[in-house]
């Protein structure tokens, strides 16, 4: 009964490790420099949305059509930005820390 749960859980642990395990230190901190820059982007494009849904929220005139578009536009950009966090989650963990990223500068 033990050797078929490790199996099982190695199994799991199999399924997201190869894609990341055979790469160099190197290659995978460049990796997840880019995902937590585009982490960044995500989060930043999902404010404005949630922002622009608060917004018309509180203006009568918007119509039940658009607030339901835009409520349907940030639960979709919520749902992407969990999966792209789950994959930098991944790369992090195979890496073994989390790289230094130089803040986005806004000009």
């Amino acid at each position: 009964m033990n050797d078929q749960s490790s199996s099982d859980t190695s199994g799991d642990r199999n399924e997201s490790e190869p894609r990341y395990s055979s790469m160099q230190k190197s290659e995978l901190e460049a990796l997840a420099v880019s995902e937590i820059q585009e982490h960044r982007r995500l989060l930043a494009a999902d404010e404005a949305v949630y922002e622009e849904w608060t917004r018309a929220s509180a203006d009568p005139s918007v119509s039940a059509a658009v607030l339901k578009s835009l409520q349907d536009e940030y639960v979709a950009r919520q749902k992407r930005s969990e999966a792209q966090q789950e994959v930098l989650s991944e790369i992090i963990d195979a890496l073994g820390y989390v790289p230094e990223v130089a803040p986005d500068v806004d000009d």
